[in-house]
């Protein structure tokens, strides 16, 4: 079925995420298939890796209290509104946000797409992770109360990440010139230029991106993994995660300016007191691995045997480890059931601020 009056959005030059809008039916094409991994350089010379991101899902919320409603939840400030007709690059219009519980612990993590208004209510799209779609929807509704708020899924739509042909790219490569066919929304991934571009679309397993070729999903997380990127509820699980050791703040997630929202005061404290003595790394594990990977919250010891932190998630022998910052440059290492020991390496990523490393 063809796409028709899908919005679609333009981001000429090297600048941030400005987008042009403008109502257009598109023709469709099939993607290339390949190994996807964004290091690759095919044959078709594909500059573009699409990865299908069935795992997560959208919700939207719209209506004339919208933006207060979320506002009051989420640690970050809401995507702008700009001009729809295209006449002024418009702000971002995209944003990544945790709701939070009254302890402060992350919820959901959640990238937000400030839909065109034109002659509507605000309206903005939230994508979580699909496992807590019902969850994050029943959060919405207990905090809705008399607000002019509708709440609503969006199956239709799918999530896709768009990644540069290397990583080395990701951060100076130009935008998308020639438009996604039939996009609802592009836009730069708003945590870090590391994870390319985010595409939502009705479109499924079709080529939505001149030069794209359509990539394993285990190759997008492996990338993920190696950028200490958390998303989801396995590497940041819900009423378990602290966000500022998840590094919210890095990843452009959280505001210290904005006003009141749940779980604000000990992410204020915490941000003012200047003391985060663990964070989420991303590790490589080294040695024989179990046949079922390494189990979340596995302990991850120093060479002595004091505890350094915990492992959170993984691919493989990649993943992420909660740890603390003044052991992560000594050998470290987990004990597992079937192969003994596991060698295990931390590293900071390059585009963390540089106070950091």
């Amino acid at each position: 079925m063809a796409a028709t009056a899908l919005l679609r959005g333009a981001a000429p030059g090297r600048g941030g995420p400005a987008w042009r809008w403008r109502l257009r039916a598109a023709p469709r094409r099939r993607l290339a298939h390949g190994s996807g991994r964004p290091g690759d350089d095919p044959a078709g010379g594909a500059a573009w890796t699409c990865f299908s991101l069935g795992e997560r899902a959208l919700v939207r919320v719209r209506g004339p209290d919208s933006a207060p409603f979320l506002l009051g939840l989420l640690t970050n400030e809401l995507p702008l509104p700009g001009p729809a007709d295209g006449t002024a690059p418009p702000p971002a219009r995209a944003g990544y946000a945790h709701f939070l519980n009254v302890q402060g612990r992350t919820l959901y993590d959640v990238l937000l797409y400030r839909l065109p208004e034109h002659d509507e209510a605000p309206a903005f799209l939230l994508e979580c992770d699909r496992a807590v779609l019902g969850a994050l929807q029943r959060h919405l509704a207990l905090y809705k109360i008399r607000r002019k708020v509708t709440v609503e899924p969006r199956p239709e739509l799918r999530v896709w990440a768009v990644l540069p042909r290397t990583p080395a790219e990701a951060g100076g490569a130009a935008p998308l010139r020639e438009q996604a066919e039939g996009a609802a929304v592009l836009t730069r991934d708003p945590r870090t230029a590391r994870m390319g571009w985010r595409l939502l679309t009705q479109d499924e397993g079709l080529a939505l991106v001149p030069g794209g070729r359509l990539g394993d999903l285990r190759d997008y997380h492996r990338h993920r993994y190696q950028q200490g990127v958390p998303e989801g509820i396995h590497d940041l699980p819900p009423g378990v995660a602290l966000p500022l050791e998840s590094n919210l703040a890095f990843m452009n997630g959280v505001s210290f300016t904005k006003g009141c929202y749940i779980g604000q005061e000990l992410t204020a404290r915490t941000h003012h007191m200047g003391v985060i003595r663990k964070r989420l790394f991303p590790v490589r594990l080294s040695g024989p691995l179990p046949a079922g990977g390494v189990s979340p919250g596995t302990s991850v010891l120093t060479a002595s045997g004091q505890a350094a932190g915990k492992y959170r998630a993984g691919q493989g022998d990649v993943g992420l480890a909660l740890l603390r910052s003044e052991q992560i440059k000594g050998p470290l290492h987990i004990r597992t059931a079937e192969s003994g020991q596991v060698a295990l390496t931390a590293s900071v990523p390059d585009w963390w601020p540089t106070a950091t490393k």
